[in-house]
């Protein structure tokens, strides 16, 4: 009788080829390796980012020479300082309108049903299915002299107001496109918040109005947080937007970058600005992060 025959009759089962490799030992493998997996999206954002950049960086200290020259330029030239401050200036404001508009329309999601929570969450999907050059080019009929808005002021009794070619205008159509990238860290944060903990505070004898601000709203600060960073990040590169609604008083860095790089063919000076508005973002950044973890922990020790 054969080897085979004598394990079957021992009441063993068919012994595994040599090369099998057992499904829990496979997950073991891959757990000891975590970074296998993370491999792939590293490599794409390494080719469609980190290697553009490190471009872009090197050339705005080798074009034309190499050494400091852009970055003198850029500093000792006052247009160049006041567009950066103003860039700054029109993310913060832009940052504090969604903030402002999503906070309620999260909380909302959270407090109705579920069909009614859908149809809040597909308004906020459907600006993602629409362009960009669309929406802004929507906001330019919306928001021009004889625009709806101003028929509507001048119908109230009042004055038109300027809002085309400006900093409202330019702050109003961008709040409106980044809208959703605050909405959702918001949502994401409320959802998971214990409303029980507000009606606790209530039925010790708070006011709803000092259980909201001692109980739900440092909760709620990481989603505040969270969606303040990714809208602030992204207003900063805004280019369509300020292009169609704003004006000369409105223009933001990334025209300029595009004025030198397109037009002027001046790659050194356009990898300066974008080095520049890069180097004061992870400032920025860094000078606010112990902040946003202090307040973190103070929440969820709340």
């Amino acid at each position: 009788m054969s080897q085979t025959s004598h394990t079957l009759a021992a009441g063993g089962e068919n012994p595994r080829p040599a090369g099998a490799v057992q499904g829990p030992q496979r997950r073991l493998r891959l757990a000891a390796y975590p970074s296998l997996l993370a491999m792939p999206a590293l490599l794409l954002l390494i080719a469609a980012m980190g290697y553009p950049l490190l471009t872009v960086s090197l050339r705005s200290f080798s074009d034309p020479d190499w050494g400091l020259q852009n970055y003198v330029w850029f500093f000792s030239t006052p247009v160049n300082v006041t567009v950066l401050w103003r860039t700054f200036s029109i993310a913060a404001w832009v940052t504090i309108v969604c903030v402002i508009a999503a906070y309620p329309y999260a909380y909302l999601m959270t407090a109705v049903g579920p069909r009614m929570r859908l149809v809040l969450i597909l308004c906020v999907l459907v600006p993602f299915w629409v362009s960009g050059v669309v929406r802004t080019l929507a906001w330019v009929i919306l928001l021009q002299d004889s625009g709806i808005i101003n028929s509507l002021i001048r119908l109230a009794g009042f004055d038109s107001v300027k809002l085309i070619r400006t900093q409202t205008g330019v702050v109003i159509g961008m709040a409106q496109v980044l809208l959703p990238f605050m909405i959702l860290p918001l949502y994401s944060v409320m959802r998971g918040i214990d409303l029980r903990l507000v009606q606790a505070a209530r039925s010790l004898g708070a006011r709803p109005s000092l259980a909201f601000l001692q109980i739900y709203l440092p909760l709620s600060l990481p989603g505040v947080f969270a969606g303040a960073i990714i809208v602030f990040i992204l207003s900063l590169g805004f280019y369509i937007t300020p292009a169609l609604l704003g004006g000369p008083r409105s223009t933001m860095l990334s025209t300029l970058v595009q004025s030198q790089v397109l037009s002027l063919l001046n790659w050194g000076r356009g990898g300066a600005m974008g080095v520049v508005l890069l180097v004061a973002t992870f400032v920025l950044l860094a000078l606010a992060a112990p902040l946003m973890r202090q307040r973190h922990k103070q929440a969820s020790r709340s």
